[in-house]
C-alpha cells in the first residue's frame, strides 16, 4: 500500500510578479525539479562581481508558517546562493555596486506535516537498532503524507538593470532524499538550499543546471562553508554560517531547523 502512494510532493511552477521580465523563459526540468529559465551566457560569463538582494517571502504565500520560519527559509535561499556563487564570482554586500545583482522571491510554500515527519523520524531511529544481518544500512523512506513543496522565482540583472538570467523553479520533498524534521517549515527550508544551488549553477555555468550528465564536485571553500566554517567572502557572513555538524545531527534526530540554524545575523536576539 505504501509503495502505491506518491514518492514526492507535487511541485507546481508558480509565477509571481517580482521579475522584471518573463519573456524568453523555456522549460528545463530536472528529474525531480520543474523550471522555466533563460540565461545570456556571454554577458553572465563577463561578470566578475555579484551581490544578492534579500529574498522576498510575503506572509500571504505561506500563511501557516510563522514569521520566524519565513525568515529562516528566505535566509537559507540567500546563504545557499552566496556560498555557491562564491565559486565563480566575487560576492559583495548588497550596498556595493556589482556587475550582477540577484533577486529572488518565494511564490509558493506548503507546510510539512509535523505528525507524519515525527513518525518517520521515530521509524528511522527505531530501525537503526534492528540487526538486519548485513553491514549495508537499509534506507527507511518517509511516510509519504504531508510532504512540503516550494516554488521560487529569481533573476540576475546587470548594472543598467537589464535582466541577464531568470528562473521560475519548483520542487517537492521526496520520501527517500528529504530529511524529515518536526517543523512546518522543514521541507521548505531544505528546498530553499536546493534552489540556491540550482540558480547559482545557472549563473556559474551560463546554462541550465538540469542539462548534461556531468558530476559537480564541490570546492573546498563550499564544503567548508556547508560544514559551518567561515565563508570565502565576508559578504556571506550576513546570512550566518550553516549549522554544520549540529545541523546534521539535528536532522538525524528530526529536530526543527529553527533549533539548529541561528538564521541571519540581523535577526538574532542580543
Amino acid at each position: 500500500m505504501v509503495s502505491s502512494l506518491p514518492g514526492c510532493a507535487t511541485a507546481p511552477l508558480v509565477q509571481g510578479t517580482g521579475l522584471s521580465s518573463y519573456e524568453g523563459l523555456k522549460q528545463s526540468d530536472g528529474k525531480i525539479t520543474k523550471s522555466r529559465l533563460h540565461v545570456r551566457k556571454e554577458q553572465v560569463a563577463a561578470a566578475k562581481t555579484i551581490n544578492i538582494a534579500p529574498t522576498a517571502f510575503p506572509p500571504n504565500v505561506a500563511p501557516t508558517l510563522s514569521n520566524e520560519q519565513r525568515v529562516l527559509v528566505a535566509n537559507a535561499v540567500n546563504r545557499a546562493l552566496c556560498v555557491s556563487l562564491s565559486d565563480r564570482f566575487k560576492v559583495v554586500t548588497p550596498d556595493v555596486p556589482a556587475d550582477l545583482t540577484v533577486r529572488a522571491a518565494v511564490t509558493r510554500a506548503t507546510e510539512t506535516d509535523e505528525i507524519a515527519a515525527g513518525f518517520s523520524v521515530a521509524t528511522s531511529i527505531g530501525a537503526s537498532f534492528v540487526d538486519t544481518g548485513t553491514s549495508v544500512p537499509i534506507p527507511i523512506p518517509r511516510v509519504p503524507i504531508g510532504l512540503g513543496e516550494l516554488s521560487i522565482e529569481a533573476e540576475a540583472f546587470d548594472r543598467s538593470g537589464r535582466q541577464q538570467a531568470a528562473m521560475v523553479w519548483g520542487r517537492g520533498a521526496t520520501v527517500f532524499f528529504s530529511t524529515p524534521r518536526v517543523s512546518k517549515a522543514s521541507d521548505a527550508y531544505d528546498l530553499a538550499g536546493a534552489f540556491g544551488d540550482d540558480f547559482a549553477k545557472l549563473l556559474n555555468k551560463g546554462e541550465s543546471p538540469f542539462e548534461g550528465i556531468g558530476i559537480d564536485i564541490p570546492s573546498l571553500d563550499k564544503i567548508g562553508s556547508n560544514m559551518g566554517l567561515a565563508p570565502k567572502y565576508a559578504a556571506c557572513e550576513t546570512y550566518g554560517r550553516a549549522p554544520g555538524i549540529a545541523g546534521l545531527v539535528g536532522g538525524k534526530l528530526g529536530l526543527p531547523p529553527e533549533w539548529t540554524d541561528d538564521g541571519p545575523v540581523a535577526a538574532r536576539k542580543p
